[in-house]
């Protein structure tokens, strides 16, 4: 596992190290559980941003339609 090294204002080292003795988890596997959730939100923000744009462009939403026409079709059937 690589080693990372950084340095921290003053007031978020005291919060982190505060944090940490609650939790009773050492700095970095806090920090290391802090990243993941961070890095995972701007993932699912990402994710959303494309089906937005997705949702402005004419071509998919036409494509998203006749998708469903033939879905319901297909239900119809059965």
């Amino acid at each position: 596992m690589p080693t990372f090294t950084s340095t921290l204002p003053d007031d978020l080292m005291s919060q982190l190290t505060k944090k940490s003795k609650e939790l009773k988890l050492p700095n970095n596997k806090l920090i290391e559980k802090a990243l993941r959730v961070y890095l995972d939100q701007l993932n699912k923000a990402a994710y959303i941003q494309s089906y937005k744009k997705a949702g402005e462009d004419i071509d998919i939403m036409q494509i998203a339609e006749e998708g469903m026409t033939d879905y319901l079709s297909e239900l119809e059937r059965t």
